[in-house]
């Protein structure tokens, strides 16, 4: 799960990493209540979407950037206008771009130098690591292509957590100068403990900067957490924006199905991640593009592939579908019997292979021959993903 920013700079301040001073709204009506806490003097207004890209990036209204510098708090409010309400065209959004729904505005401060620093979990070690350089503000991907020399990592036990001299590590290679080393020990403590603390997958600060008092801010914050530790953060899951997120993925996570909306045409309706990545393999194999990552779990319900169909066809993208199922606890006459259900339902006209093995399959396969509908099996995952390959084309 993301989140926006402004609750990335919220969260940085209860754990005690120092972020500029700064106020969100989302309404043109908020504007003068956001401003007023924070002092006269240039402000940065910076539009709310969970997307990269954004001072890059263009309004479909012809504004370009989605980050402003201002000189003043009466600029602010006219960029910020220009922003709210209005969809922002991103590297990373896509054409579609997403609509801004909250702009934030924040000091402007003094800059000396920028930095990037990042905490994720390695899965080659299975442990958290800190990777940090001193080129920030960049994308950290441009970096490693063009200058990985200027990136460092440092791994962390996590029996013991971060060390003293891991934290005298990161800030000698950071370059710091004794004045600011302090700040910045402080900072890199804090943050880790951000990290652990809330379950998060990835606490992106880009960039770490500066100032010529000797400050060191975290001016820019993402932050995304594993889903699977929310149950234990309530606090932190209210804070999900769903005006952000694919509605079919919404719709899926009230049926528990695990489902991610990708560019392609043909649907995949799989029990088990490994086995719905290896079916988006194979249609690529043979020539055809997936539409989903969509796995329905080791033990679905004729009620959740009802809506596992549903949910495909509200992507107007899809032009077939191929359902691979490997019947360990899964019965496939359930799923049989769910799948005939759903498309007597939906009125399903669309090509649709089905390849079913395990666990009552040859009970499933007599319960899809005896529907009467337009159904072709597949005799393997490799026949199946042919012929919904050739269907489609």
């Amino acid at each position: 799960m993301n989140i926006h920013e402004y609750q990335a700079k919220a969260l940085c301040e209860k754990f005690g990493v120092p972020v500029p001073k700064g106020a969100a709204a989302t309404s043109v009506a908020d504007f003068p209540t956001a401003l007023a806490q924070l002092p006269e003097g240039p402000t940065m207004v910076k539009s709310q979407i969970h997307a990269g890209g954004r001072g890059k990036g263009t309004f479909t209204n012809g504004f370009k950037g989605g980050v402003k510098f201002c000189k003043t708090k009466a600029e602010a409010r006219e960029m910020a206008s220009a922003m709210l309400g209005n969809t922002l065209v991103t590297v990373q959004t896509g054409p579609a771009g997403r609509k801004v729904q909250t702009v934030y505005f924040t000091v402007a401060n003094d800059i000396k130098k920028e930095y990037y620093l990042a905490i994720l979990l390695d899965r080659r070690t299975s442990r958290p690591v800190i990777i940090a350089s001193t080129e920030g503000g960049v994308e950290i991907e441009k970096v490693a292509k063009e200058t990985p020399e200027k990136i460092f990592k440092v791994f962390i036990d996590p029996a013991y957590g971060l060390a003293d001299y891991q934290v005298r590590e990161l800030v000698f290679g950071l370059g710091f100068n004794p004045a600011e080393a302090k700040n910045a020990s402080k900072l890199i403590r804090s943050l880790y403990a951000m990290y652990w603390a809330t379950d998060a997958a990835m606490v992106e600060i880009n960039p770490l900067v500066t100032t010529p008092t000797g400050e060191v801010l975290a001016l820019d914050a993402k932050v995304s957490f594993d889903d699977n530790s929310l149950f234990r953060h309530p606090e932190i899951l209210s804070l999900r924006d769903l005006n952000e997120e694919d509605p079919k993925e919404i719709e899926a996570s009230k049926h528990e199905l695990n489902y991610i909306a990708l560019d392609g045409s043909i649907a995949c309706l799989v029990n088990g991640a490994g086995l719905a990545m290896a079916t988006m393999d194979i249609v690529k194999h043979f020539g055809g593009n997936p539409a989903n990552f969509l796995d329905v779990g080791g033990g679905a319900s004729k009620e959740q592939v009802v809506a596992a169909f549903k949910i495909i066809l509200g992507d107007k993208n899809v032009k077939g579908i191929l359902v691979n199922i490997f019947g360990g606890i899964m019965d496939c006459d359930v799923i049989a019997n769910g799948i005939v259900e759903a498309a007597k339902e939906v009125g399903l006209s669309l090509p649709l292979v089905v390849r079913l093995e395990g666990n009552n399959s040859v009970a499933g396969k007599a319960t899809l021959s005896k529907s009467g509908l337009a159904i072709t099996t597949g005799d393997s995952m490799a026949d199946a993903a042919q012929k919904i390959v050739k269907l489609v084309a």
